[in-house]
Parts: C-alpha cells; structure tokens; sequence
C-alpha cells in the first residue's frame, strides 16, 4: 500500500501539523530499531513504553514521517501528524488497506497451532495462486494493522492469524480483518488469568465468525466438543476436521517419522472428494490436525486437495517450533518459541519418538494459565512420566510441579533455579548421539540455551 501523508490523514481523521503532506509512505512500523526509509512511525503506548519516547530516534534511522497524540513536534522538516489515538489511528489505516483487497481472507484462531495451521493454508493455497498474509508473529491488535497495510493487494487470496488475550480483542481484529472464511484450531488454556475459562475462551474466540454469511465457511476442530457446539449454531456453512470417524474431514494411515504421512478422507456427501494422501516435512502427530485445518480451507475455496496436499508438503518449519539442529553428534530440537500445555505435551510427543542414545527434556515454566497453573504442570508430568524420556532438567516456579510424578516413574530429574544452572546441567548431561528438547514460554528465554550450547 502507498499512501500520502495527506491521505493518512484522511483516513484517520488527523491533523498535519508540519511537513510536506505528500510525502508517500509505504511502510508502517511501531518498533523504533526497524525503521524502513518510507515508512511511518506509529508511537504505541504500553503499560511500561511510551512510543512517544522514540519518536526522535526513529527519524534518525530515516522515518519519513511519525503519528503523535501528543502535539509534540521533533523534527519540523518531517511530518506529524496528529490523530486523538495512535493506536486506533494504526487500526484504521489497516482497515483501510484491507478495504482494498478483494481476494479471500482466511482467518485462523486458536489456543495453539496458530502459527504452523497459518504457513499450511498459505502452502496448500498457493497451490491456487499467489497468497499474501501474517508474516513472523504479527498477530495481535498492534501487528495486524501492519500487515495489513503491507499485504500484497494483487494476490489471489490472504490468511491472516488472529491472536487473542484480552476480552474484546477478536471483534476489533474482525473489524479490520473481516474475514471470509475462519478456521478455528483448538480451545486450550492459554490467557484463561484473562478470558476466565475455557468457555469463555472458545466464545471471544468464535466471534472470528461474526461476519460469515450463509455462503461463506467455518472450519472448525470437531474433537473439540466446545467447537463441536457451534455446528448447529453458525449462520455460516461447517466443515469440521480432526481424527474422530464423525469429522467431515479426517486423518488414517498415519505414519510418524522424521516428517508425517497420513490419508486425509473427506466426507463424500458432504465435499463431493474422497481421499488425497499427504506427507509434511514437519513432525508430530499434532501437525496432521493443523494440515487438515488447511486441506479444509483450501478444499472450502475451490482449490483440489490433491494440488494443496503437495504444496504443504513443500513446508519445512520455522525457527523456534520443533526446529531440529545438529550440535555436532547432539540432535537439538528447539521448540523455545512459547509453551502451552497442549503443546508441551506435543513436543513432549515428537521427543518420545525420536531416536536416540539418550532423550533429555529441558523444559521450562509455561505462562499465563492463571489459578490452575500448578494443576497444569503436574498434568504434564503426569504425561511425560509414561514417555520414554530419560532425563528432564526442569527450570523454573512452576515447571517443578512436574518434578513428583518424574520421580516416581523413576526419570532422572534435575531442578534448575536459574537459566545459567539450567544451561550447564544440559552441557554436562548431553553428550553424542542423545536427543535434547527444549520447550517453555517465550520470556523463560530458552533461546539463549539454545544459542550458547556447545558442539558435542
């Protein structure tokens, strides 16, 4: 998207207040360290950050331009402009952009699988032209907008993933978003300190649906009695995916390895398709509800199955999910990106079927689950006691509710009370041909385990 200062103004009914208002911008940015030469900075305010703060910074770094609710001017030679709110000034220039699109707009939600559900739909829709959509983890009220702003306007169809912590939130990410099709992956934990249960959960979270009409589709995880509910209730059409025989699209013959393979089976009354065989790249028996997510979306737009199974096979991952890397003789498996219980247990998964001489679980505190969090954590060592997992080094608060159930299956357990503890217990237990897994939420900074590792 280009647009002109006068133009920004326009549409988020501001006022310049100095510069040139034809400057063109086409790009937007809220992070003052990634500053593109023709772009706008948009000053976010926090809980702890004042965007206002950087305003000066990002002309340094070649702003064309910066909003302001302030009135502040840094630099007169540059334009401000002036809009009541920042933030909404950012939703609606999103808005705005996505107006212009006219393709398909897939939506994606969920507890978990968000993000690998998203880069599935957009390999199997490539197999129907070019797609455009959430790029990294730019899902939220904030991040939205910008991607909006910045989607290819002359692709064929968008996804953009739809992220979620606060009450409220979906409907203003439906407003600028506005899907024409949701896909809703699962119901878990994740937020509920904020959303109050699970149900309150799944209800903020199908409001992706609130502007489908009786033509458009939902896909929905049928396993998942909560979604199950809303099939009579939509005003939209269903497709529900998952592995009980009643879904209208399921999983057989599946085959675990370095990747997976399965059969996926449409209802025949239902798609008027039969079958497509389907290998990913990527592992976990988790990831074959997240292709089948996608295989119903492209199904729902009109794209063969059998076209958008080969194009999902092309998928091989990200960093930080499941990534597997090669420490010398030590196989890492790097799922450091964030951590929910559903997900803890799915790595947990993977590592129990990999091969190796020795498998060790570095895991870490999973965040934001509120009241139930230590119930949580002792779930999942419940779990991980009946894997064949040799050594877990737990570290954290909670992390240690794990630590009971380990022990009596007669794992060798280590607690670590600090990062820097944790790291050395791996570098001294690890040795070649072992398998190490790290997994927990974003902030317990695994990552920075994973980069000082060692060769082995």
């Amino acid at each position: 998207m280009e647009l002109s200062i006068q133009q920004i103004c326009e549409i988020t009914h501001g006022t310049l207040l100095c510069g040139d208002g034809g400057t063109m911008i086409r790009r937007l940015s809220f992070d003052s360290r990634d500053i593109p030469g023709d772009c706008l900075f948009i000053p976010t305010i926090g809980a702890r950050v004042d965007g206002h703060d950087f305003i000066g910074g990002a002309f340094d770094k070649g702003a064309a331009a910066a909003l302001t609710s302030r009135g502040d001017v840094i630099r007169p030679d540059k334009p401000h402009v002036l809009v009541a709110d920042t933030q909404k000034a950012l939703e609606a220039l999103g808005a705005y952009a996505r107006s212009r699109f006219r393709g398909p707009v897939v939506g994606i939600t969920g507890s978990v699988g968000k993000t690998t559900t998203r880069e599935l739909t957009k390999a199997a829709l490539s197999a129907g032209g070019r797609v455009t959509g959430t790029m990294k983890n730019m899902n939220s009220q904030i991040g939205t907008p910008v991607v909006l702003y910045h989607m290819d306007q002359d692709a064929d169809r968008a996804v953009m993933e739809m992220g979620i912590s606060e009450p409220g939130e979906m409907k203003d990410l439906v407003n600028m978003v506005h899907p024409t099709l949701a896909v809703v992956t699962n119901i878990g934990v994740a937020h509920i300190e904020h959303l109050g249960s699970r149900e309150g959960i799944c209800a903020e979270k199908m409001h992706i649906t609130d502007e489908l009409g009786p033509e458009a589709w939902a896909v929905l995880n049928g396993d998942e009695p909560l979604l199950k509910a809303y099939r009579e209730k939509l005003p939209c059409r269903v497709l529900t995916y998952g592995m009980q025989d009643d879904n209208d699209l399921t999983a057989r013959d599946i085959e675990e390895g370095d990747g997976v393979r399965f059969t996926a089976v449409f209802d025949s009354a239902l798609t008027g398709y039969r079958e497509v065989p389907v290998t990913l790249m990527i592992p976990g028996l988790h990831n074959v509800m997240n292709a089948l997510a996608a295989l119903g979306a492209a199904w729902a737009l009109g794209i063969d199955p059998a076209l958008a199974a080969l194009s999902m096979g092309t998928f091989s991952g990200f960093s930080r999910r499941l990534e597997r890397k090669q420490l010398g003789g030590l196989t890492l498996i790097d799922d450091s990106y964030n951590a929910s219980p559903p997900s803890m247990k799915a790595a947990l998964d993977v590592l129990d079927k990999t091969s190796g001489r020795k498998k060790i679980a570095l895991l870490a505190d999973m965040l934001e689950l509120g009241d139930d969090a230590p119930a949580l954590h002792r779930e999942v060592g419940v779990f991980a006691a009946g894997l064949s997992i040799d050594t877990f080094i737990l570290y954290g608060r909670l992390v240690c509710e794990m630590a009971a159930p380990l022990l009596d299956a007669g794992k060798t357990v280590m607690l670590c009370a600090t990062r820097e503890e944790a790291l050395q217990k791996a570098i001294e237990t690890a040795a070649t041909g072992d398998v190490l897994l790290l997994k927990g939420s974003n902030s317990m900074g695994l990552d920075k385990i994973a980069a000082a590792l060692p060769n082995f």
